[in-house]
């Protein structure tokens, strides 16, 4: 009798890639990736909304002129860009120096093994 595991899809899965899965290693390779990842993302969600909400509900506050013809709205609008790229850039460094090096380890294990 077959006892690898089934998907959803009815596909089996060969044991090895299940016990890799169920590893610490593997368990530590996602905790690092969700340790970074979910905060960053709330948080920038989280800054995008304040941006929304302000330009909705505090018309006069982004209106308010910082130089010249550049308002408050323009400065959270360009900021909004910035960290768009910051944390592009922050994950890429997290990513190659944390978690690629997980990632390959694993799958130069798991190709050893088949």
């Amino acid at each position: 009798m077959d006892t690898a595991p089934v998907d959803e899809q009815g596909k089996r899965h060969h044991p090895r890639y299940v016990e890799v899965r169920e590893s610490a290693e593997f368990g530590e390779l996602r905790r690092a990736h969700r340790s970074f990842a979910f905060p960053l993302t709330v948080a920038f969600v989280s800054w995008y909304l304040l941006y929304v909400l302000l330009s909705n509900y505090a018309g006069d506050f982004m209106g308010s002129k910082v130089v010249g013809n550049i308002n408050i709205a323009l400065v959270f609008g360009v900021a909004q860009f910035v960290t768009t790229f910051l944390i592009a850039w922050w994950y890429a460094r997290h990513a190659a120096e944390k978690l690629d090096p997980r990632a390959l380890a694993i799958k130069s294990r798991l190709e050893e093994g088949e």
